[in-house]
Parts: C-alpha cells; structure tokens; sequence
C-alpha cells in the first residue's frame, strides 16, 4: 500500500514488483543478489485515479507505460533491495502527484495598439535599409 495523497492510496493488488540482477559494478556480489526492483502498477485499472489523471499519467509515463495500461519503473540504483524498492515507489509516488496538477488553460491575449506601432516602425526601418543596399544610380 502507497499513500501518494491523504486521499489517492494505492492497493496491493494494483502494484507487483519483480526483483532481478542488477547491472553495473558490484563486484561478486552482482552476480549473486537480485537486487534491482521492477515495480508495476495496474495505472488504467485503478479505482483511486480518475480519467483525467490517468491520461495526464500516461503522458508523463511516456515509454514506461505499457499497451495493456500499467506503469513499469525499474530502479538499480543502490545494491540494498529495499532501498530500491522505496526509490521506485517513491517515483511512482511523484509521477502521481505530478498527474494530479491539471494545467492551467491559456487565455488568448491581443497585441496592444503600441507594440503593433513599434512592430511595424521596425519593419519599416528595415525596409529602407535593404533598399539602400542596392547598386548606385549615377546622376
């Protein structure tokens, strides 16, 4: 069970986790210990997060999001196990928060009557100076 928010809590039957080899150094003792986390988390089945924020989830997941609609995060970070496991969970846990921020709308805005003055003085000036570029006529 994850707490993202007082009120969005993650069952266990919406997350597994998988324990496997992890790479990089270590020495013996990444040949040995299943140490990297493979957390899953069942994202288009769950009862705590609405459409909206599924959806918003999803574009924050990116490839980590899979085509039956669960989020895998996979974390090697440290040789303890358990503290993978908080790493990955903590991830998932932001990811959530972050889906749960709806973006603010754009409200479209008008150029006022003085930028469009100063934009089109500007062109005007750089207009007369490509013209003065050209060949010189002799009188």
């Amino acid at each position: 069970m994850i707490r993202v928010t007082d009120d969005i809590i993650l069952q266990d039957w919406e997350l597994s986790e998988s324990f496997t080899r992890s790479s990089g150094p270590g020495g013996q003792n990444v040949n040995k210990v299943s140490t990297a986390v493979e957390l899953r988390f069942e994202a288009a089945r769950s009862p705590a997060l609405t459409g909206a924020v599924k959806a918003r989830l999803k574009r924050i997941a990116g490839r980590k999001w899979t085509s039956d609609g669960a989020l895998l995060i996979r974390v090697e970070d440290t040789r303890s196990q358990a503290r993978n496991r908080e790493i990955a969970e903590g991830r998932l846990a932001e990811m959530i928060r972050m889906a749960l921020v709806a973006p603010k709308r754009r409200i479209k805005t008008k150029p006022t009557l003085g930028s469009k003055r100063r934009r089109m003085d500007a062109k005007t000036k750089r207009g007369q100076v490509k013209s003065l570029r050209g060949r010189v006529q002799e009188d």
